[in-house]
């Protein structure tokens, strides 16, 4: 298991390359040039700008989160094509400069949703909370209004750019199917991962977040079974997985373990991190820690351990703590205990194996 930390870059985050470095274990960040639109050609010079900073603190960018995906392209339009080939030379400008994996989402319009970015918990601890029933009654306008006020940070997947266009958007969609999706995303498929092969670099779908539908737009990473169909549209190590656990956990009928266990060959990437999901289906974000909230962090670390699991692997959203200000979800106190925590589990597996080989 290598350990990365996602940065957003000098001046879009308040956890500097000094402090990733620091925390123990930590090999790398996942990257990703947030102010560039989805569709467009990445600049070498700004990639190369990452790679210098990152070279300085002694940590590497073999993984980037994420390349986004132009809408023309979940849509099927006539001119995906073009935004295809920007797909393809941004690839081949990252392969220069070393990265392996590029995580990346086939989610329409919202990258991931959440209905309080600070909701407070007992502990007085704050986290983003997704609450079910005001989901199932807001206007997506007013939700974006509420995203676009935290100005201080972008948020990925909220970018200004693309939520102007949020009333054509939603047009566009309207009777695109699920079916309609799964046929984008191989056409898709069919193009980047044969690219993506030749240049050494994976690609890993994120699952949906949240593993469900929302306002009467499709969604096709959700399930077990879902994921199991994504990778067979391409049967290759190049079309792989990035496993959110918070993500696919926020679904208690999901059974992240066994996803570890049936797809672990094809998981270049792994997030790790916990929700707690109560009765009416909200969810909060909790700790790392197993007991803090409903999925089964120590077991899915254990089933990477059983299967020798060496990709990339990083906390997800932390708790915002210890009166931190910092961008919803990404501070650097909470996230660093979870990396601690899933050393610890780690540590504890690898010294159990070697025990039993001793005894053996």
């Amino acid at each position: 298991m290598k350990m990365v930390f996602r940065w957003f870059g000098d001046d879009n985050d308040t956890v500097t390359l000094q402090q990733i470095k620091q925390i123990p274990g930590v090999e790398g960040i996942a990257w990703a040039l947030h102010d560039e639109i989805a569709g467009d050609e990445w600049p070498m010079d700004k990639i190369l700008d990452v790679k210098k900073k990152a070279d300085q603190a002694g940590l590497h960018i073999h993984v980037v989160e994420s390349v986004n995906i132009h809408e023309d392209i979940k849509l099927g339009l006539p001119t995906r094509d073009k935004y295809i080939e920007n797909y393809k030379k941004t690839i081949a400008k990252l392969a220069q400069v070393g990265v392996k994996v590029i995580c990346y989402n086939f989610m329409p319009i919202f990258d991931w949703l959440r209905t309080d970015l600070y909701r407070e918990a007992s502990d007085g601890s704050t986290a983003l909370f997704y609450e079910k029933n005001r989901i199932n009654n807001l206007d997506p306008f007013e939700l974006v209004d509420q995203i676009n006020a935290n100005s201080d940070f972008t948020m990925p997947g909220w970018e200004p750019e693309r939520l102007q266009h949020l009333t054509s958007l939603f047009n566009a969609y309207r009777g695109v199917t699920s079916e309609d999706l799964w046929d984008h995303a191989k056409y898709f498929l069919d193009e980047i991962i044969p690219f993506a092969a030749e240049h050494d670099i994976k690609m890993a779908i994120h699952p949906d977040d949240p593993p469900w539908p929302i306002f009467g737009l499709p969604r096709i990473i959700t399930s077990q079974e879902h994921i199991r169909r994504f990778l067979d549209l391409h049967d290759s190590p190049y079309n792989g997985l990035t496993l959110c656990s918070g993500s696919l956990g926020a679904n208690p009928d999901n059974d992240v373990i066994a996803m570890v266990h049936e797809f672990a060959e094809r998981i270049p990437f792994a997030h790790i991190r916990n929700v707690r999901v109560f009765e009416n289906g909200d969810f909060i974000e909790t700790s790392h820690r197993t007991q803090d909230g409903t999925v089964n962090i120590t077991g899915i670390v254990q089933a990477y351990h059983e299967n020798d699991f060496t990709g990339y692997c990083r906390p997800d959203h932390g708790r915002h703590i210890w009166d931190e200000q910092c961008r919803p979800g990404y501070g650097l106190y909470d996230r660093a205990l979870g990396i601690m925590y899933l050393w610890g589990l780690w540590d504890a597996y690898q010294q159990a194996s070697s025990y039993q080989g001793k005894k053996v």
